[in-house]
């Protein structure tokens, strides 16, 4: 767990009597009784790689792929947007799109509108798949990316639905990456655990574009778009684009989407331990710590991985906690690089070595990785 960091979901969250103006009278409408089935889809898979100035090109290949999703719940309804994952016609979207659904409508750019089951959630990384009742007569499969290619500056493109004006696309930059946020799921003892490895963009991300693919110039996904950060929200009540938003990255999803399409759930690593989110120069000199860098260990649960492993927590004045400097041999500059590595790449039941500053020596722990609550 870390300390919290308000932000804001970015799916629409509708009342019954929003719901009246937005939906027409064959909202959710299913195949009749008897009706011979689709012919099984004709599979597009987009290869391009374009120019900076062929955006349109981009767009065209790209929307095929994208749709919206219409929820609804006891309390009203929610427009949210998703993605063709496979050849199967798994769409993935945000958890927090679909997490209160009780029946759910995908509609693609195409006109053809099914009816959606949800397969698998995934709270701590905030993504869900559907299975599509129907599938279309053409299905276009979206190309993923590898955050291994992403920089700081890169452009990328969001598409999605904002405010529920479906096929809409915006462009921006990659502001930075490694980010963490709090997830959707909540330690027993109280506060979030951390979502980590998350590209912050400046790309116009609004609510409704919630589970839309953030693009590359090749025609990639790089991320899922899941959050913003604002202050600002306009008469309706919903929050307003400020230039903060926060996507999935795609190597994540690549380890948790499997999951979520063969089990219907995917175990997140846990370590055990609360950390200082942050080392500044005057922290380090408070703790009487040798460097600024690294994961500071508050506490550690009792019974947990971390406490098994023989990690440190700091004393009641603050002092004396491991100061975790890197992971399989990777240097840890911050608790979001250490998370980012955790949740992208390792598994419930992994071995990873740390090795830490304790006190005026370094010490060298073996963990086994358990499962987050």
């Amino acid at each position: 767990m870390r300390k919290s960091t308000t932000l804001i979901l970015v799916s629409i969250f509708l009342t019954t009597s929003m719901l009246a103006c937005l939906v027409s009278p064959g909202f959710f409408s299913q195949q009749a009784a008897g009706e011979t089935p689709a012919p099984e889809p004709t599979t597009v898979v987009n290869t391009i790689v374009l120019e900076e100035g062929d955006l349109p090109a981009l767009y065209r290949e790209i929307n095929q792929g994208v749709v919206a999703i219409r929820a609804l719940s006891e309390t009203g309804g929610g427009l949210g947007t998703g993605f063709v994952w496979d050849n199967e016609g798994h769409i993935v979207t945000n958890y927090h799109v679909v997490e209160s659904a009780t029946d759910l409508e995908v509609d693609f750019p195409s006109g053809f509108k099914t009816r959606a089951e949800i397969l698998g959630v995934d709270s701590n990384t905030d993504l869900a798949v559907l299975e599509l009742n129907q599938l279309p007569e053409e299905l276009t499969v979206l190309t993923l990316g590898s955050n291994a290619d992403l920089a700081v500056g890169q452009t990328v493109f969001a598409i999605g639905n904002p405010q529920g004006l479906n096929g809409t696309m915006t462009q921006g930059i990659i502001s930075a990456l490694g980010r963490t946020i709090d997830s959707l799921n909540f330690a027993p003892g109280g506060g979030a655990f951390a979502a980590g490895n998350i590209i912050q963009t400046d790309a116009a991300i609004n609510p409704g574009n919630s589970g839309g693919p953030l693009i590359n110039l090749n025609g990639e996904v790089v991320g899922i778009n899941s959050a913003i950060s604002t202050t600002s929200i306009d008469l309706t009540g919903q929050p307003i684009n400020s230039g903060l938003g926060f996507a999935i990255s795609i190597d994540t999803a690549k380890n948790v989407i499997p999951n979520l399409i063969e089990l219907g759930y995917h175990d997140s690593p846990y370590v055990g331990i609360q950390v200082l989110s942050e080392l500044t120069l005057f922290i380090q000199e408070d703790l009487e710590l040798p460097r600024s860098t690294g994961v500071y260990v508050l506490e550690v649960t009792p019974d947990s991985p971390a406490a098994e492993a023989g990690l440190i927590g700091a004393d009641l004045n603050g002092l004396g906690g491991d100061l975790i400097t890197s992971i399989d041999g990777m240097e840890v500059n911050d608790f979001a690089e250490f998370m980012g590595y955790l949740l992208t790449y390792k598994n419930p039941g992994d071995m990873v070595e740390l090795v830490a500053i304790r006190g005026e020596g370094e010490v060298t722990l073996e963990l086994m990785l358990g499962k987050r609550p």
